[in-house]
């Protein structure tokens, strides 16, 4: 998320904090004032509930400004699990404050004479209009917590909103009150006590729900559904075999993804980065999250025999090349090229490639007959000196072919140059742009036997094939 967008996340979001704590010392005025003057146990519950929103108002307010740090050298995840054990703390002091106002309603009910309660159409008139400031912080708190998930902002919105619904059970109650003074009907007075138990019962009901999702986030579970998200969009990645774990968990209105991915065992590490940073880009655009990806080199289902035995060359470190396979005499006869340190000693080398035999032996067939050529690895640069005579004749030589060859159209750029007292020859050829790959090769055969059947005293020829419209 750029800079800007999560510092003005950070303002709306201690904006409206800010605002439930002005909304919530309204409000306590207003009911303790109300209960002082009435005598209600329902507005006094309401009065008490007030006073525990403007504590978790205060308490919201300071996570939010806490959650919203970057991370640092103690907290590496940042501080957004501030805002969920804020969102704890609020659980813990509703349900408190439920289990009291049971208990004096119970008290009133039971062990008590019917409690006188004052009550008066101004007094339901002001609850009214508790109920109204309620109803526009929890909206202003809900919509700004669903614009930038927070769980502290979420749970203060419930608290309004829950304020709403009690204050309302409140106002049938004192009304009956109200009513059972003014018609001289006495039972109507127990009607404040249930009122008190229906908002205790309000309170228990938004609590719980409240707890489960924060103590949800304080044991890191994760959404319902997201995993099964995030793992679908990987298996679509391209370079992705499969997605072999997805873990999530959430700090504030951030994620932070683990995913472990296969690869094929034969792509470069180039490749595998690609892919990782792919499924990087595809989960972000799921959820905001900090993405750690983990790669694991697999082999594919239908992975061709070159590629194996490329793969297990390479899990040993080992360069190899001209790989040929076919069937002979009822088994399978592979053929490789393995480069190996040119300081290597012949027993060194040839243990190495043993070593190598064996195992593709062990992954084929143990009847597999493998024939493998040592030849040093190419690591100095050396001098070479232009045999330019030599060069022109070579050139002449190949350009007189087209005449026999239809597949040739002309070659050019000839150099002939001695390296360490070899004569190595290097020139592009340029031929018919349609032409298979396979054909393509079995030509630069023949040319290279050609050239060297004129020209003995050459050690080695590389041909570089071009379409002609390209030469």
């Amino acid at each position: 998320m750029p800079l800007a967008t999560i510092e003005q996340a950070s303002r709306e979001k201690r904006m409206a904090a800010l605002g439930s704590v002005g909304s919530a010392v309204v409000l306590v005025s207003l009911k303790v004032f109300l209960a002082a003057l009435t005598g209600s146990l329902g507005i006094l519950s309401e009065a008490l509930h007030s006073i525990l929103d403007l504590v978790a108002a205060v308490i919201t307010y300071l996570s939010v400004r806490v959650a919203d740090k970057p991370a640092d050298a103690q907290h590496l995840y940042g501080h957004g699990k501030v805002e969920s054990f804020s969102a704890f703390v609020e659980t813990g002091l509703l349900l408190l404050t439920a289990l009291y106002i049971i208990w004096e309603a119970f008290q009133r009910l039971l062990f008590h004479a019917p409690h006188d309660v004052h009550a008066s159409l101004a007094a339901i008139l002001i609850l009214a209009l508790t109920m109204g400031i309620d109803f526009v912080r929890a909206r202003a708190l809900a919509r700004v917590a669903k614009k930038y998930p927070s769980e502290a902002l979420e749970a203060d919105a419930l608290h309004f909103s829950t304020d709403v619904w009690s204050t309302f059970v409140v106002v049938l109650g004192i009304s009956g009150a109200w009513l059972g003074v003014r018609f001289n009907i006495p039972w109507l007075g127990s009607l404040d006590a249930f009122a008190a138990l229906g908002v205790a019962g309000v309170i228990i009901w938004i609590g719980s729900r409240l707890g489960r999702q924060t103590v949800d986030a304080l044991l890191d579970v994760a959404p319902q559904g997201l995993r099964e998200r995030i793992a679908n969009a990987v298996d679509e990645t391209e370079g992705v075999l499969q997605t072999e774990r997805v873990r999530v968990r959430r700090a504030g209105q951030r994620y932070f993804v683990d995913v472990t991915i296969s690869v094929p065992r034969t792509a470069s590490l180039e490749q595998a980065h690609a892919a990782s940073e792919a499924v990087e880009r595809n989960i972000e655009n799921i959820v905001p999250a900090d993405v750690v990806v983990h790669v694991e080199p697999r082999a594919r289902n239908d992975e061709p025999l070159f590629e194996t035995i490329r793969a297990i060359a390479q899990r040993r470190g080992l360069a190899v090349h001209e790989l040929s396979a076919h069937h002979y005499e009822g088994h399978l006869f592979i053929e490789l090229h393995l480069e190996v340190d040119e300081a290597s000693k012949l027993r060194d080398a040839h243990r190495q490639a043993t070593e190598l035999e064996e195992e593709i032996q062990r992954v084929t067939d143990p009847a597999t007959r493998v024939n493998i050529h040592i030849e040093p690895l190419g690591a100095r640069i050396v001098g070479a000196e232009e045999m330019k005579e030599l060069s022109r004749a070579v050139q002449n030589f190949l350009n007189s072919l087209p005449s026999e060859y239809h597949e040739l159209v002309d070659c050019h750029e000839v150099h002939v140059r001695s390296v360490e007292r070899r004569i190595l020859v290097s020139c592009h050829c340029a031929m018919d742009g349609d032409l298979p790959i396979t054909d393509v090769h079995d030509f630069t055969a023949l040319l290279e036997s050609r050239v060297k059947e004129r020209f003995p005293q050459i050690y080695r020829l590389t041909i570089h094939p071009e379409p002609v419209e390209e030469s």
